[in-house]
């Protein structure tokens, strides 16, 4: 059996000496959407970026606690506010929970608030993880992680004291390792803010 091939070397192979063309056309489309594409990312990547910044202005909002109170941020100007986000499942948590709860009752009648946020979790494992470690300060879930998204969080724990200005104060990313740490930040801040 004998194949004919009937296709000429004009459409298969290019003529000697004679070099394709890109068609510019094409190229400057894949050139504008890449442009547009890296513009975009771009701008999602400083957006999400990292945490607030010390001296932002923190934005209102308001926690509903697992005692059914409603805790507006606006409300707390003028005092200095301690946000700790916890989840139960955090390992992390854990090893700060305990001093948190002491910093809280040696602050409490000075004019400090604490707050905890609880991120992604259910209701009846965060109130086991209250309980477990004796938490008495309000927390709260973060329904639609609203709360943690308008920190830009980037995970748990984390905690942010904001100044009677309403402006952020101190940032702590990753767990306490002792009281002294969070005396000390809340110190530091109470400082500032005389």
């Amino acid at each position: 059996m004998e194949i004919i091939d009937n296709s000429t070397t004009e459409n298969n192979e290019e003529s000697p000496g004679k070099t394709p063309r890109p068609k510019w056309g094409v190229v400057l489309v894949w050139v504008f959407v890449l442009g547009l594409l890296a513009v975009l990312g771009i701008g999602l990547v400083r957006s999400q970026r990292g945490s607030i910044r010390v001296g932002d202005r923190v934005p209102n909002l308001v926690l509903s606690t697992f005692d059914g109170d409603e805790i507006d941020f606006a409300d707390l100007r003028g005092q200095i506010v301690v946000v700790n986000f916890w989840a139960s499942w955090c390992k992390p948590c854990e090893q700060e929970a305990v001093e948190l709860e002491q910093a809280y009752q040696l602050y409490k009648d000075q004019g400090v608030v604490f707050l905890g946020v609880d991120y992604v979790d259910t209701e009846t494992e965060a109130r086991a993880y209250l309980a477990k470690f004796g938490i008495t300060y309000p927390n709260g879930p973060d329904l639609g992680t609203r709360i943690s998204q308008a920190f830009r969080m980037l995970g748990v724990p984390e905690t942010y004291i904001i100044g009677p200005d309403g402006r952020l104060a101190a940032v702590k990313i990753g767990p306490y390792l002792s009281l002294d740490e969070i005396v000390n930040q809340i110190e530091t801040v109470m400082a500032e803010h005389k």
